[in-house]
């Protein structure tokens, strides 16, 4: 029975066409050539590269570059920050000594990889002797890894950046930054709240530029029954550098001692 006489014979069953186990029926199978032969001919179209399926397998391949790539990183602490801090502005400095300090704890610093004081807390790291780490991320106004950084992964997807960002530090610290920092600092305490993640303390540095978003999650967010006093504690605001890796080791031997 050919494909004509079987249509006829099964007019519920369309005729259909298989690529690997996707099946395609109706309009959708009238291609006009093989995958093997779009995987092999370099002479088409580079469109494919764009679709979801293909994104599917980059999203994958970002993963495993990534997991491969930090799998053996020690404890350490994510820190978040302005990509417009000066080299000469006094918050730069202070990302310089926090990467020193974070490395005298025996903690590496990872970054978003990017200038202002992500670079500074890269280069505080890495002159002080400890490993400093940046995960970049594609952007069209921004040049790259710093050169301060030890230990790179560029990624295309935030939302893979992100999964590292937690996955690989025992904390948080956020120095004044912009939108970026916001989005990490409340993905952060979103997970900490719902215990996706457990002892994981997030340091908001800086009382002056952090103290009026720590007084309207208390007065607004928890003055209206928004979040709980325990949520509200997963804040901690300093100016103090000994106080913010205080609180990371506190937190870290508190998270040891239940594994």
């Amino acid at each position: 029975m050919d494909e004509t006489d079987e249509a006829a014979e099964y007019p519920e069953h369309p005729r259909e066409k298989h690529r690997g186990p996707v099946v395609l029926r109706r309009g959708s199978r009238d291609e006009d050539s093989t995958t093997d032969q779009r995987l092999l001919d370099s002479r088409g179209p580079s469109d494919w590269v764009h679709t979801d399926p293909w994104r599917v397998l980059r999203i994958q391949a970002e993963f495993v570059e990534g997991f491969g790539a930090l799998a053996e990183v020690p404890r350490a602490v994510t820190v978040f920050g302005s990509a417009r801090t000066p080299r000469d502005h006094p918050e730069y400095e202070l990302g310089r000594k926090i990467g020193a300090a974070l490395a005298h704890a025996g903690f590496a610093s990872i970054t978003g990889g990017g200038p202002g004081s992500m670079e500074a807390v890269n280069r505080g790291a890495s002159e002080a002797g400890g490993l400093s780490i940046g995960l970049g991320i594609e952007l069209p106004f921004e040049q790259g890894l710093n050169p301060w950084v030890d230990l790179g992964v560029n990624f295309r997807y935030f939302f893979t950046r992100k999964t590292m960002f937690i996955k690989y530090a025992q904390a948080f610290i956020c120095l004044p930054g912009g939108f970026g920092t916001l989005d990490e600092l409340f993905e952060a305490l979103t997970l900490v709240q719902t215990k996706k993640v457990t002892k994981f303390p997030v340091v908001l540095f800086g009382q002056s530029y952090w103290g009026g978003l720590y007084d309207w999650v208390k007065n607004t967010v928890y003055g209206e029954g928004k979040v709980g006093e325990k949520d509200l504690a997963l804040l901690h605001v300093t100016d103090d550098i000994d106080d913010a890796v205080r609180v990371v080791q506190e937190s870290y031997k508190a998270w040891e001692d239940t594994h």
